[in-house]
């Protein structure tokens, strides 16, 4: 036990680290960009493995959390897709609908957030910029690389603020 005799926060994106979501990622390259349809095809990801392993691990000494980029309309989808996957659904932190700012941002305020009243033990991201911001921060966060990170996926989460 620590901080408030709460176990530490193991802290989990979804997209990239546990769920691959390559088979729509040709929503997001097409002009204009299908955000809906990227979305709602989001309940047949298939998981990662690596990231559930990890997940599952972290559980025993952790108490997990979800911070993602998915817009909070997905939310009864994304809890749906981790009870399939015999994965906990929540809490699960997500960003507002019409919160349209960089993931980094985005996450980075939420964590500030979570860590005002719990200890943060880890972090894991397949953002290579969320990674980096939240390093520069001091947290102990990890760069998930079990799944090939896209430019395609990387400019929805930087330029666009969408996921």
């Amino acid at each position: 036990m620590t901080r408030n005799g709460a176990r530490p926060l193991a802290v989990f994106d979804i997209d990239g680290v546990l769920a691959d979501v390559t088979h729509r990622l040709h929503h997001l390259r097409a002009r204009p960009q299908r955000w809906e349809r990227f979305f709602a095809a989001a309940d047949v990801d298939p998981l990662l493995e690596e990231g559930a392993e990890r997940l599952r691990a972290a559980r025993s000494d952790h108490d997990v959390v979800y911070l993602t980029g998915r817009p909070e309309r997905n939310r009864r989808l994304t809890e749906r897709w981790l009870a399939e996957h015999d994965l906990p659904t929540g809490p699960l932190f997500m960003r507002e609908d019409d919160d349209y700012r960089p993931a980094r941002m985005m996450k980075r305020e939420v964590l500030r957030l979570l860590a005002a009243r719990r200890e943060i033990a880890s972090v894991i991201d397949d953002d290579p910029a969320v990674v980096q911001v939240l390093e520069a921060d001091g947290w102990p966060v990890e760069l998930a690389t079990w799944l090939p990170h896209s430019s395609t996926l990387q400019d929805a989460q930087e330029s666009k603020g969408r996921t």
